[in-house]
């Protein structure tokens, strides 16, 4: 049991455009610098994917960037400008892969990195899954904090290996089953499984941090999203990203919320952090929402594998855009920036 002050955490809902990572960037600052103005927080939190959107298209070719690329220098910009913690992700060369990384930047100018465990269906196309437990402590918080991704979300493993933090942050970028399918028998299948799909994102902030035994803090992108089924592009698959950003207290009190409806934005809230006593026990199954049959066979195992065979396969014959970047890297734990090393930040800003 480790009770401490309260801070005050801003989450970033954000609606942006699939493969526009230059826009995208743009965007994501302007709602962090609205944010800060408004709240005045400790921590700002953006989605997972804040180059663009996690979905199958053409477009999302040209998405991956060097790890210590523009979305990085982004976050570690604004952590260092704004004198708060700032969280987000991005498709990240790292070494001789792609992953889906996200960070925590600290206002001293150092950082963390997480790798997402697995990619999620189509995402397996792009990147492939890290191996590090997510757990990293925030020199400016001074709190032992659980990095989250997408639908790592969703997993009792993540739960399990971040009970005993005193917070989680991060994102996701949850797409829905498609809207444009008109087909009779298609046409009600989408809906059910979209209708089921919104219910589960809007429980699952609250389900983990019962299970954890922390507030959470989860970001999402919102809005439409145009892109094309997984092995037969010729189909679009037009959808909505979910949105439904919340910051959760430990016992899963809903603290503030921002839904679908309401679109990109922000909201804050005062949360204490601490680890508590999970308030709901740990279950012998992957996933923490009841997924369905379409979900877990199709959606999962079906298009993992799909992806994971085309990614292989491109690396292999070098097709991947990202593959013409340096293979740099960077370190999961990166220290603060010495006083020269700011100095200079200042004079070039």
């Amino acid at each position: 049991m480790s009770p401490r002050k309260p801070v005050v955490v801003a989450a970033v809902q954000a609606q942006l455009e699939v493969g526009a990572v230059e826009a995208n960037l743009e965007r994501i600052e302007d709602l962090v610098r609205d944010a800060h103005r408004e709240h005045g927080p400790d921590v700002v939190v953006v989605p997972e994917a804040m180059t663009s959107p996690n979905v199958y298209s053409p477009r999302m070719a040209d998405v991956t960037r060097p790890v210590d690329g523009a979305p990085f220098q982004l976050l570690t910009r604004l952590a260092r400008e704004l004198d708060v913690v700032v969280c987000g992700g991005f498709l990240a060369r790292r070494g001789d892969d792609a992953y889906g990384t996200y960070v925590m930047a600290e206002p001293d100018g150092g950082a963390h990195l997480h790798d997402k465990d697995i990619p999620s269906a189509w995402e397996n196309h792009y990147y492939r899954g890290g191996d590090d437990d997510g757990k990293v402590h925030c020199r400016a918080l001074g709190l032992d904090v659980g990095l989250a991704s997408g639908w790592e979300w969703g997993r009792h493993r993540t739960a399990k290996r971040l009970r005993g933090v005193d917070l989680v942050l991060g994102g996701m970028c949850w797409p829905s089953f498609p809207s444009n399918w008109q087909v009779p028998g298609l046409k009600q299948w989408a809906a059910r499984e979209h209708d089921l799909w919104v219910r589960q994102n809007r429980e699952l902030p609250a389900q983990v941090a019962r299970l954890v035994g922390a507030p959470v803090v989860y970001a999402a992108h919102v809005g439409p999203v145009d892109a094309v089924f997984p092995a037969a592009p010729f189909i679009p698959w037009r959808t909505q990203s979910l949105g439904d950003t919340q910051i959760c207290a430990a016992d899963g009190t809903v603290l503030a919320r921002r839904t679908l409806a309401e679109g990109a934005g922000h909201v804050a809230a005062e949360v204490t952090p601490g680890s508590v006593a999970p308030l709901d026990e740990l279950a012998d199954r992957f996933w923490i929402p009841a997924m369905s049959i379409s979900t877990h066979i199709a959606a999962w195992h079906v298009m993992n594998n799909h992806g994971r065979v085309d990614y292989w396969l491109r690396k292999r014959r070098g097709k991947h855009a990202w593959q013409q970047f340096p293979g740099g890297d960077l370190p999961d734990e990166l220290p603060p920036v010495a006083e020269e090393q700011e100095q200079h930040f200042a004079t070039t800003r």
